[in-house]
């Protein structure tokens, strides 16, 4: 599985607008209050193309890591910056505030890492503040989980829209999940932070 270095800490306070969920792996919805209008969004986006050009080149390999771009990672801490650019001098837009939270990176610059998150929205944030571990989102309300990964298998329990669950093996068309003490299997169109053709041991 593809990981994330470790590194430094969080480079800076958290002082923006904020992403928040009730609890972590847990049930409820999601509010991202952003800071900049729709323009600023756009500006923003136009910025990270031209400092990503070589990590979009190619549109396979990450220039930092050498990792897949995109490829799907998760929120390390509670709280993290989001940033206009890939430095410390960008301005913050807001921040991802829910541990765990499915993330995707669609570029690289130095220890900065381009990411959205399920509605598309993002920036740049430090590599320290993301994790390998997989996670994803819950994306049909009362998603039901079975026992084995064939829907006239017992349902092993239901998932409300939102959930963060902890990404296991993953075959064709299902992957195993689990939240809040809950496990089975779940069909991938009912996932966000997977890959429709991803295969995972």
């Amino acid at each position: 599985m593809a990981q994330e270095p470790a590194g430094h800490k969080n480079p800076s306070a958290n002082d923006a607008a904020v992403f928040r969920s009730d609890e972590d792996f847990g049930t409820g919805g999601q509010a991202v209050t952003r800071s900049g209008k729709s323009i600023r969004q756009g500006l923003a986006f136009l910025c990270g193309l031209l400092l990503a050009g070589s990590a979009l080149a190619d549109g396979k390999r990450g220039p930092v890591t050498n990792l897949p771009l995109p490829r799907y990672v998760s929120m390390k801490t509670g709280e993290g910056n989001v940033r206009r650019g890939p430095s410390l001098t960008h301005r913050i837009d807001w921040v991802f505030k829910r541990r765990d939270m499915p993330l995707q990176i669609t570029a690289e610059h130095g220890h900065w890492r381009r990411v959205e998150d399920r509605d598309g929205a993002g920036g740049w944030v430090h590599y320290a503040l993301l994790s390998g571990a997989r996670t994803v989102l819950i994306e049909q309300d009362m998603t039901q989980v079975y026992a084995r990964p064939d829907p006239q298998s017992t349902v092993s329990a239901a998932f409300e829209l939102g959930v963060v669950a902890r990404l296991g093996e993953c075959g064709a068309d299902w992957c195993w999940i689990s939240a809040g003490g809950y496990r089975g299997w779940a069909h991938k169109s009912r996932l966000w932070g997977v890959t429709p053709d991803e295969l995972r041991d």
